[in-house]
């Protein structure tokens, strides 16, 4: 008797490909956001590092209050509906900011764009893991966060450019509204036959996946070290000779982007506990070159450092949470572990942005240094291996198979 091999699942479909190019057009918008909110704060409405914290932080509890119902929203609605929502939501708020003239006007929309941002990355990373064969879920997170953080690097840049040397944020604003807005109409291509869940729930699925807490608190570590790159680099880079972040963010991007893509595979052949070791490594080691070595040349080694640790953070992380729930539970899990970005981001923004205020950016950049380190720690004393961290080749399990009938492209 002849042994028929079954094929292995695509991973690259249609619907894959139609997610990849909305999340991209949203994250463009979110990296206009991210860089434009900051200076507005500081240039325009004399807030400091501290209001700059607090935007952040408003930005984060809205998403960290949204996130443990979003599971359940994107079950009930369906994954397109959320994300059309999310971006429609982000769009009037950043519209509405190009008319805001106080502080907590901005930290109201940034809670409202909080919202968005959550909703449609849930329902975009619950798509992603439901279209990927199990053995291949980190070099799939890996591509979705291309686009993500690929996004990330060029808003920057767009941004900049609309801002210009008269500080036109009004303009700034209204174009990354309209980029929110686009990215509504782009979900459209996201057919509606992998829109849910293949098998509905049995039982009541919980707000929050314990699974995903060890994950989480790693990620949320990793990410507050990140958000004060963020957050701190588009003024400080000026205090030391350079015209702005966007060139340092776009070099940050291009490394994260490019080992996202030629290193997809690695997650899953590496495992979990040393893929993320070697993220926060990077990050550590880049936040620390800018706190100790106030020069130019060390902002760009620093942002090329942090690129390569933001490339291998998220991927391990998602691939161990979602390989162990089952796939009723798994929109649920997302929206737990993704929780932790915001997470982060509140520590980031609130309690380094403090430090920063009080003694100087150097000494937040140091703290984020030291945020990573933690996350280490916690890497290595609560995260449990799953079956495909480091077993490239595995097959996947009838539990976490993707969804069926997707055209291979």
């Amino acid at each position: 008797m002849t042994d028929v091999s079954t094929p292995t699942p695509r991973l690259i479909t249609g619907p894959f490909v139609s997610v990849m190019a909305t999340a991209l057009v949203f994250f463009v918008y979110i990296g206009m956001v991210v860089v434009t909110v900051p200076s507005f704060v500081e240039r325009e409405l004399d807030g400091g590092e501290f209001g700059v914290g607090l935007t952040m932080a408003s930005f984060a509890v809205a998403a960290i209050v949204a996130r443990p119902f979003l599971g359940r929203l994107t079950e009930r609605f369906g994954r397109r509906a959320l994300m059309m929502a999310g971006a429609l939501l982000a769009s009037v708020a950043t519209f509405s900011m190009a008319f805001s003239t106080e502080l907590w006007h901005v930290m109201v929309l940034r809670g409202f764009t909080g919202l968005g941002e959550a909703a449609l990355f849930v329902a975009a990373a619950t798509l992603v893991a439901d279209l990927s064969p199990a053995n291949r879920r980190a070099e799939a997170a890996s591509y979705f966060s291309v686009a993500v953080f690929g996004g990330i690097g060029v808003g920057p840049l767009i941004a900049e450019a609309f801002i210009g040397s008269n500080d036109d944020y009004s303009a700034a604003f209204l174009a990354a509204g309209v980029l929110a807005a686009l990215a509504a109409v782009t979900v459209l291509g996201v057919p509606r036959r992998v829109d849910r869940t293949a098998k509905p729930a049995e039982g009541r699925v919980p707000l929050f996946q314990r699974a995903a807490l060890a994950p989480g608190l790693v990620l949320a570590c990793g990410m507050a070290a990140f958000s004060v790159f963020m957050a701190f680099a588009p003024e400080y880079s000026k205090s030391v000779g350079l015209p702005g972040a966007g060139g340092l963010l776009l070099v940050y991007s291009l490394v994260s982007v490019s080992l996202r893509v030629v290193a997809a595979k690695l997650p899953e052949r590496l495992g979990a506990h040393r893929t993320v070791t070697i993220a926060l490594t990077f990050l550590t080691a880049g936040l620390s070159l800018i706190a100790l070595v106030p020069e130019p040349w060390a902002l760009w080694a620093a942002a090329a450092t942090i690129g390569v640790g933001m490339a291998f953070l998220y991927p391990s992380l998602m691939a161990n949470v979602v390989n162990r729930v089952s796939e009723q539970e798994r929109s649920t899990a997302l929206s737990s572990l993704t929780m932790f970005f915001e997470v982060g981001t509140i520590v980031g923004g609130v309690a380094l942005g403090a430090i920063g205020e009080i003694a100087s950016k150097q000494a937040g950049f140091l703290g984020g240094a030291l945020m990573a380190l933690v996350g280490v720690a916690v890497l290595w004393q609560f995260v449990v291996e799953t079956p495909f961290d480091g077993a490239d080749g595995a097959e996947p399990t009838e539990l976490a198979a993707p969804l069926p009938a997707c055209d291979p492209v």
